[in-house]
């Protein structure tokens, strides 16, 4: 084997880096676990520890939490929701009163139903129908007045304003996106993940995903607020330290600021909004001083000493004073678990009648970079009349700049009556500073150097290029058209999560157990085990680098590995029937080993990467737990090809070159003889096979006309709710109260419900009621008609709160809950259609090209279409008689294409034979080469099919709802692509190539 020594250093190299991954998730258990230890000290004992440097001397426990294994939301419990920001809408916006134009309404309208109905942008659709509908004139006129900031001018081109326009609404996303990243982190979500969702049709969309929620209407409330960004006047420290240091000192003296000290170690709440604010005057001992002290000595003495000094200042000893100046609004600085302590203080009755009355007080939104640890400063804000100075939708655009030093800065412009008010506010505060507050959250306060007129100001300061941008995104969301609305929402209970990781573990232990036992049964002890190591290898590769990708690992990620599982073994199933081949033609074991790789790469590294061209087609199509499985299923299929192409290979060779292993004969009692030497003629009842083919096809389309698709919320749009009982019910009944209730408010809206599981205890509700509707309280509005209608048919027991707690199921609740809404749904219709179609070309392309010959790529395309109808035929067929659900859904769509490359593999195999020997044996006679290439490969077709069915089983009975109707699609797939590729592919790649050869005067034999 060449390039030995590289392969072991990759190996090496590879082991390092998934060991050094994993680590992280080891050494965050270790402290999670000393923590549960202590009880309720344990949160603290954390937050201690969060800035601390605990592994390799570089990394902090809150980096090791970052980096640790993730799990997705189906696993832990949580809630998942795609917001979008209205285009139309920002478009209307940015029109100002020509919005009104009867011309332009008329062409949004129609570029909005032409979105809809197909995957084109609405931006370039609605300049198409302007210019259509007004003839000569330009959109330079009608955008103007919003984006002569930008460049626009009458005179302006079309082009120029579909580029400025498509910029803002990226804009536009980007300021809701920090909007929404701000209003999460806050929340207290631990280890949320929002991107943006851009390509696909998608603009305007954002995904958040939040492990651990329990309370889904307040998160609603939160992620679709307008966003509020105001311009505040400000007190200087100095003006209120003797305000600050009196309410300290009177706090000391009450019983009530005793109480209220005992209370540091509350979490920070979501909206941090003070009455007032600290201070501290130059005689006050450093509570700074007595904590480095205390961390120095380490001794019962210190730590009494700083216990005292808190006694002695309830409000100073949490709120930190060493970093206040006088001449700056920032009067304190306070741990994140002590805000709400400081809150209360400074919410109290006393201190409304020690402080200002115009005094507010905010919280910086990040932590300070001032001091070591989790500190937040608070700012002290001056109210006019009762409110902010100055409101943020006078702000007309924000950009990130350099100024004359070159030093990152924001530029900001005001329109024209901001322009004005603008002008008062610097010109009463200079030499003082302006905060800029968004959603109660300070996110600057520049001290003014003068005043500001013409609406034009530079904010300039101690920022890094990110800071500049970050803020020239908050400036803008003052002047969103509309807040970002949820059009699809998923929640998940932890208990559910906690049952599908048992699930997953489940299968993917029973799958892996039953792999190596059948390996070591079929091909011996040694090349059993050797093909063992490898999974194990490939396993752990496959884990440590989707750890690396900081990717989470959801149910569908398990299945994906357990299947790259099963997908592994057909490479060392390749290798090993090459070399029983090659035995069986006279070599001895080290020969036969070498030839036996040799010959099995180019169909191993066809199939896989065909394989890797549908996984990459569904990772770019999909979304949520579906990119989740394209992804594991991706690095498991480049892991098998690494480990079972090259490691074992390296092993095989350092024992044969010790003179071991060389009695090796890749069999045992059991499997001797099994599928050698047969002689099926295939070619010559290939007109029994096309007509059985043609009647199970006509079947399946005729249930497809007839009975059509059971197709889910994903391409309908509506709600579905999956509601726990006590007792045994049936979906009729749960339904028909249901649907009392529902259609009093609504007669056309549909309801149905159908049973999950076996026990008869679980049903999931869907509803359309209302889907279009973004009202508030429609979500909660169908809970309560869901808890009436089974309250009054005595279905549960429990309360409304209870049930609608995720994780609490006495009496009945409701365990986990998804929305899509109607414009997600048709954009996931869309998307399905197109992923399948794009796969089936792809794979013509690719066999085209491989293979140079169409007759392969017309025998894989038709017999791979056959294969996806009738997949999709049978779940016509058999919807409402299974015991699980077999829906129409995004997951079905991955599991149709995941079934395409796992059925182009096989055919890859067959024709790789067909080619190798249309090169040995040009003259043979074509029905006999094909009989013989069938023949030749059986073995390997039965052995891989019956591995990954194996794999698939465990899946179907062991791996929980969720993926249950996903691994049914996969064994038809298996099932039927793999009778397709001997009866079906084959005859039509033989019929084409004789007829070509035929016409090109080659003799052939008929058929």
């Amino acid at each position: 084997m060449q390039n030995k020594g590289f392969v072991k250093v990759i190996a090496v190299a590879l082991t390092l880096v998934c060991l050094f991954y994993l680590s992280f998730s080891a050494v965050t258990h270790h402290y999670e676990k000393k923590a549960a230890e202590m009880g309720p000290a344990g949160q603290a004992y954390l937050d201690s520890m969060k800035n601390e440097r605990v592994w390799l001397g570089v990394y902090t426990l809150k980096r090791c939490q970052e980096l640790q294994i993730s799990l997705g939301l189906d696993l832990q419990g949580g809630m998942n929701v795609i917001l979008e920001v209205s285009v139309p809408d920002v478009i209307k916006s940015l029109a100002g009163e020509n919005a009104a134009d009867p011309t332009f309404q008329k062409a949004l309208a129609q570029a909005q139903k032409q979105a809809n109905e197909s995957t084109g942008d609405v931006i370039e659709l609605f300049v198409k129908n302007y210019q259509q509908l007004s003839g000569m004139n330009h959109l330079g006129g009608v955008f103007t007045a919003r984006l002569r900031s930008e460049g626009i001018t009458p005179n302006s081109t079309d082009a120029d304003v579909q580029r400025v326009l498509t910029d803002e609404v990226k804009a536009a996303v980007g300021n809701s996106y920090e909007v929404l990243r701000t209003r999460i982190d806050r929340f207290g979500v631990a280890q949320p993940n929002i991107q943006t969702l851009e390509g696909k049709g998608q603009l305007g969309q954002i995904m958040v995903e939040m492990p651990g929620i329990k309370e889904p209407e307040r998160v609603r409330k939160l992620l679709q607020g307008s966003a509020n960004l105001e311009f505040w006047e400000t007190y200087n420290a100095g003006e209120i330290s003797a305000a600050l240091a009196t309410l300290d000192n009177r706090l000391a003296q009450t019983d009530k600021a005793a109480s209220d000290t005992t209370a540091t170690a509350v979490a920070a709440t979501d909206t941090v909004k003070a009455a007032a604010d600290t201070a501290k005057t130059s005689a006050e001992p450093s509570l700074a001083a007595f904590k480095k002290d205390a961390d120095k000595k380490a001794d019962a003495a210190a730590n009494k000493e700083l216990e005292a000094f808190k006694a002695q200042h309830p409000l100073f000893g949490v709120l930190l004073q060493d970093v206040v100046s006088p001449q700056n609004c920032v009067i304190g600085i306070a741990q994140a678990r002590d805000t709400a302590a400081v809150n209360r203080m400074l919410q109290s009755e006393l201190a409304r009648d020690i402080l200002p009355a115009d005094l507010r007080t905010y919280w910086g939104v990040k932590a300070s970079d001032m001091i070591k640890g989790d500190y937040y400063e608070l700012y002290a804000l001056k109210a006019t009349d009762g409110k902010a100075a100055m409101a943020g939708d006078m702000v007309e655009g924000a950009r990130d700049d350099y100024d004359e030093f070159h030093r990152p800065c924001v530029s900001m412009t005001m329109n024209t009556e901001g322009a004005r008010e603008w002008a008062v506010l610097t010109r009463n505060n200079i030499k003082r500073c302006v905060a800029i507050v968004l959603d109660g959250y300070v996110y600057s306060a520049p001290t003014v150097q003068n005043e500001i007129s013409g609406g034009v100001s530079s904010i300039t300061g101690n920022f890094t290029t990110e800071d500049t941008k970050d803020l020239a995104n908050v400036l803008r969301s003052g002047k969103m058209p509309a807040p970002a609305k949820i059009v699809q929402e998923e929640m998940v209970g932890p208990s559910l999560g906690a049952a599908s990781i048992q699930a997953g573990f489940t299968a993917c232990v029973v799958a892996f157990v039953a792999l190596m036992v059948f390996m070591c049964v079929y091909y011996g002890f040694i090349p059993g085990m050797v093909a063992n190591g490898a999974l194990i290898l490939n396993f752990f590769f496959t884990f440590g680098v989707l750890t690396s990708f900081q990717a989470a690992l959801t149910m569908s990620g398990i299945a994906g590995m357990v299947l790259s599982l099963g997908m592994a073994v057909d490479a060392n199933v390749l290798i090993y029937e090459r070399t029983k081949e090659e035995l069986r033609a006279g070599k001895n074991i080290k020969q036969a080993l070498a030839d036996g790789y040799g010959n099995a790469f180019s169909a191993i590294f066809d199939s896989n990467l065909t394989s890797i061209i549908t996984a990459v087609i569904l990772f770019y199509f999909g979304t949520g737990p579906i990119r989740g499985f394209a992804t594991t299923l991706i690095i498991g299929i480049c892991a098998s090809f690494f480990t079972a192409v090259w490691m074992t290979r390296i092993v095989y060779e350092h024992f044969m070159n010790k003179d071991k292993w060389l009695n090796l004969k890749f069999n045992t009692k059991l499997s001797r003889g099994f599928l050698e030497n047969t002689n099926v003629q295939f070619m010559t009842f290939y007109r029994r096979s096309f007509t059985i083919f043609a009647v199970f096809l006509a079947v399946c389309l005729v249930s497809l006309g007839v009975r059509g698709l059971s197709k889910g919320i994903d391409f309908t749009g509506g709600r579905n709710f999956v509601v726990q009982f006590e007792q045994q019910v049936t979906p009729e009944e749960v339904s028909s109260a249901i649907a009392d209730k529902v259609h009093a408010v609504d007669p056309e809206a549909n309801v149905s419900a159908l049973a999950l599981g076996t026990d008869g205890r679980t049903v999931r509700l869907t509803t359309n009621y209302r889907i279009e509707d973004n009202a508030d309280g429609i979500d909660e509005q169908v809970e309560h008609f869901i808890y009436e209608g089974l309250k009054e048919h005595n279905l549960i027991k429990a309360d409304y709160a209870t049930f609608i707690d995720r994780d609490n199921h006495k009496g009945g609740s409701i365990i986990s809950s998804q929305k899509v809404g109607p414009s997600v749904a048709e954009d996931m219709t869309r998307g399905a259609i197109v992923s399948v179609i794009l796969s089936l070309v792809a794979i013509f392309l690719y066999i085209l090209i491989r293979f140079r010959n169409v007759a392969f790529s017309v025998g894989c395309v038709i017999s791979l279409t056959v294969d996806t109808l009738i997949i999709i035929g049978i779940y016509s067929l058999c919807w409402g008689w299974m015991p699980f659900s077999l829906e129409v859904d995004q997951t079905f769509i991955g599991a149709v294409l995941t079934a395409i490359g796992y059925s182009i593999n096989d055919k890859v195999v067959v024709f790789d034979r067909i080619r190798e020997y249309l090169g040995l044996y040009p003259n043979r006679e074509r029905r006999r080469l094909f009989n013989d290439s069938l023949n030749h490969t059986l073995s390997r077709t039965i052995m891989t099919s019956g591995t990954t069915l194996l794999v698939l089983l465990c899946i179907l009975f062991l791996g929980g709802d969720s993926v249950r109707s996903f691994s049914f699609a996969m064994i038809l797939g298996v099932i039927f692509g793999t009778l397709s590729s001997i009866f079906l592919a084959a005859p039509i790649a033989y019929l084409t190539l004789s007829k070509r050869e035929r016409k090109e005067g080659k003799a052939v034999a008929t058929a």
